[in-house]
């Protein structure tokens, strides 16, 4: 089979965690494939993507090659695919627009970025060049402008877009428009992890509503020491990100909680906690006889990986889409992947309906 051809946009710790991912699962099959969440979609396995075009705006990482730039500070994920050989695909310089918040110019070089001085590549024109099919978008959360000039690229080169972060693009009525008049698909918004704090966090949410307990308060505190961690402590850049992780409990639990009832949202940045993340949870309801009751919970995840386990399967459903000529916002796999797809389903519904889409058997 041909390979999928895909362009990314922001070369972090989640674009190293997906390329060591293709790598790393070359020589796997089905039964030795750990954490896969679908090993073969549409005849597609992992090993079978291919970056063509890469784009960021780290003067470290421009100008090398993708396969040695995922390597590079401030990049600090778990190394669990070390040897990579080069692509002969070169980071090119991406438009920084919004996509660095001012305060990070603050912090040591090694945990921060570093602006290239230079102009921005041609976007488009490469990836028209590149063959590329679908364009990743992994900016920086807050970084508005950004993923809606690289959203725009993607429209301009006639390419897929997955939105991995909270800008509304895919869940904005008028930019799903765009995207479904052009015949091209899109996957979105904000991924979601494996087995991260918002699954989890929803799954127990829903188990909550189906078990009869009323859940009365909750929160959802977070800390890490990734520059994803490091953008956050700018509280102005978060308002879609807390919207997104909120809202993917929220739709789940039956009754809203009022505002003041739900906390979700990053809480602090810790640099030798690098990428991975700690969450601790805390659920407060009554049972029968308005007994009170209560949960506490610590998870600890690498983030990066977590997030490439996902990625994996919404670039081969958008590609099946890619081949069965749909346009527009594919709703199944956003709602598997993604916190703030255009339609909230709860997880065991959309598990349903990706399964179905990879079958043919629905078109969305």
């Amino acid at each position: 089979m041909d390979k999928i051809k895909i362009a990314i946009v922001g070369v972090g710790n989640c674009a190293s965690s997906l390329i060591q991912g293709i790598h790393y699962y070359k020589n796997k099959d089905s039964d030795s494939a750990i954490g896969i969440m679908h090993w073969e979609i549409g005849g597609y396995k992992p090993s079978d993507i291919e970056v063509v075009a890469a784009f960021d705006i780290d003067e470290r990482k421009v100008g090398k090659d993708i396969n040695e730039a995922i390597f590079t500070e401030p990049n600090c994920t778990t190394i669990f695919q070390k040897d990579i050989p080069k692509t002969g695909v070169k980071v090119e310089m991406g438009n920084i627009l919004d996509g660095v918040a001012p305060h990070m110019a603050q912090f040591d070089e090694k945990h921060t970025f570093i602006p290239k001085n230079c102009e921005p590549s041609d976007i488009v024109q490469i990836l028209k060049d590149s063959g590329a099919e679908i364009l990743l978008n992994y900016l920086p959360v807050g970084s508005e402008e950004a993923t809606k000039f690289y959203a725009q690229c993607a429209l301009d080169a006639g390419i897929a877009f997955i939105n991995n972060m909270p800008v509304f693009i895919v869940s904005n009525p008028e930019w799903a428009k765009k995207f479904k008049d052009k015949g091209i698909p899109i996957v979105g918004d904000d991924i979601k992890a494996q087995i991260g704090a918002t699954i989890t966090h929803r799954t127990l949410a829903n188990l909550f509503h189906n078990r009869g307990v009323k859940l009365e308060r909750t929160y959802q505190l977070n800390t890490g020491g990734n520059t994803d961690f490091l953008n956050m402590l700018n509280r102005e850049r978060l308002d879609s990100k807390k919207e997104s992780k909120t809202e993917a409990v929220q739709s789940v639990i039956g009754k809203r909680l009022d505002d003041e009832n739900i906390h979700i949202g990053p809480s602090d940045y810790v640099p030798w906690q690098k990428d991975n993340k700690l969450c601790f949870l805390r659920m407060e309801g009554k049972t029968f006889g308005d007994v009170p009751m209560n949960i506490e919970l610590r998870l600890s995840v690498e983030d990066s990986a977590n997030s490439a386990g996902c990625v994996i399967d919404a670039i081969r459903c958008c590609k099946l889409a890619l081949e069965r000529s749909i346009g527009g916002e594919l709703t199944s796999i956003s709602a598997y992947t993604m916190k703030h797809p255009p339609i909230q389903y709860t997880d065991d519904e959309a598990y349903t309906l990706v399964n179905q889409f990879i079958e043919g058997k629905i078109d969305k």
